[in-house]
């Protein structure tokens, strides 16, 4: 069973940075496409940011195209959200998801496709 634990969260002023992780363990992490979501207060899950097995392709959402970076380091089963130019209504629970696909170019944006999650983390920018 992969179990993905976000690290890196927390308050930060507008214009600041955060660097999220989300480790993998139970599982080769090279094995999975791996996306970040988020959920602000009262609103559905969305779609930030995702990255392919090989982490030679991404997608971003509009939203956060130009300030966020998605990566990943498979020999520390770890992927990593950089956030910059954050903005208030950046606020929101981050999700790091994991999705077993046999191929290495695939990117997943749709939430239903990934099969596990983390427990997600707290971003709060200030104002």
């Amino acid at each position: 069973q992969v179990q993905l634990v976000e690290s890196g969260g927390g308050l930060v002023q507008a214009g600041g940075s955060l660097r999220l992780s989300c480790a993998t363990s139970g599982g080769t992490g090279s094995r999975y496409a791996m996306g970040w979501f988020r959920q602000a207060p009262g609103k559905e899950r969305e779609f930030a940011a995702a990255i392919s097995r090989s982490g030679g392709n991404t997608l971003y959402a509009d939203s956060v195209k130009g300030r966020f970076t998605i990566s990943r380091d498979n020999a520390k089963n770890t992927v990593y959200l950089e956030s910059n130019s954050l903005k208030p209504e950046d606020t929101a629970v981050y999700y790091c998801a994991a999705d077993q696909t046999p191929w290495p170019a695939v990117v997943i944006t749709t939430l239903s496709v990934y099969d596990y999650w983390g427990q997600g983390i707290q971003v709060t920018v200030a104002s």
